[in-house]
């Protein structure tokens, strides 16, 4: 499987909300960056960072294609730069990510091209999910020269598996995975989890 998979953390975000890099924040004695990148080495064969290089810490770094694009922009140079048939992609703000999480998209991925999973609230979460490189890129560069900005709008346009709640309730941590730590108070939450789950 992880010949298949390379793994790509998007830390290109301007942390306007947190007020500092979301990258380097700490969570049970490791930066974020280093939490998600340790997961994502149970599934895929390498992990770079797209966007901000001060953000990379020891990991190699990918530019972004199209400068300030926000989210689609920082998922198309990810998959730009992607040499395996899929890029398993993740927002440096999603700390609570686990390779058994990928492990299980993954083993979805069979005849489609984007498997993303649905977070509790109905709402697809495209900054956690595996894209097919080849079908993908395609999609996403005619997206942004035609002026979109959603990372959702590219699974609008792909054969798309949505992976529903219910579907990773099993999993250890499952309730956590789509914590998105966007401020100071989200911050104090998540460490609050990690204190209580031990």
């Amino acid at each position: 499987m992880a010949e298949e998979i390379e793994g790509f953390i998007l830390t290109g975000g301007a942390s306007r909300r947190m007020g500092r890099d979301k990258a380097s924040l700490e969570l049970g004695g490791s930066r974020f960056l280093e939490r998600i990148a340790r997961q994502l080495r149970e599934v895929a064969k390498s992990v770079r960072t797209v966007g901000a290089k001060e953000a990379a810490g020891d990991l190699p770094n990918v530019a972004d294609v199209y400068k300030s694009w926000g989210a689609l922009g920082g998922l198309h140079a990810a998959l730009n730069a992607c040499r395996a048939e899929w890029a398993a992609v993740v927002a440096c703000d999603l700390p609570f990510i686990t390779g058994e999480l990928f492990v299980r998209l993954a083993l979805l991925r069979e005849n489609f091209d984007v498997v993303i999973p649905v977070q509790p609230d109905g709402r697809v979460q495209p900054l956690c999910a595996l894209y097919r490189k080849a079908a993908c890129l395609r999609v996403a560069r005619t997206l942004i020269e035609t002026g979109e900005r959603r990372p959702r709008a590219l699974i609008e346009h792909t054969r798309t598996r949505r992976v529903a709640p219910q579907e990773l309730a099993d999993l250890p941590g499952a309730h956590l995975f789509f914590t998105n730590v966007n401020t100071p108070e989200d911050y104090e939450e998540a460490r609050k989890a990690v204190t209580s789950d031990g």
